[in-house]
């Protein structure tokens, strides 16, 4: 029996508008628990605590209408519920980056930069008030 042990997902979180606003993060992460029951067919579920910051985020008032998710069962026979980070974009901003450090590993013809020497402005003296002589 083929099983597959790890899926990604993304699970919409808009009905967590209809609860009340001091309960909406509570019900998400409820919400996040029902569906990984319903698809993996575990009853063990647990929650990465980096997905929990991300749906606490902007506080227990306002989570995100949308979460993308990595389930993966574990030896253990739970489900470990994990945020989604795509693994190729990663690999493409490193082709970036080396291209960028090959056209900046190939030198170029300078010619020198010629520094023009710069006047010596004589020090301003501030001129200093006179001072009367005082009357007697």
């Amino acid at each position: 029996m083929s099983q597959e042990l790890e899926r990604v997902y993304t699970i919409n979180l808009g009905k967590v508008l209809l609860s009340q606003s001091q309960h909406r993060a509570v019900r998400a992460i409820n919400m996040i628990k029902e569906f990984a029951r319903h698809h993996m067919k575990v009853e063990d579920i647990k929650i990465e605590e980096d997905l929990a910051h991300q749906i606490w985020a902007k506080g227990v008032r306002s989570p995100p209408r949308k979460v993308r998710v990595r389930m993966s069962k574990t030896d253990e026979g739970y489900i470990l519920v994990s945020p989604y980070e795509e693994e190729s974009e990663k690999i493409s901003s490193k082709k970036e980056t080396t291209k960028i450090e090959d056209k900046v590993k190939t030198p170029k013809k300078e010619e020198p930069a010629k520094e023009t020497p710069k006047k010596e402005e004589p020090a301003k003296e501030t001129p200093k008030k006179e001072e009367t002589p005082k009357k007697e």
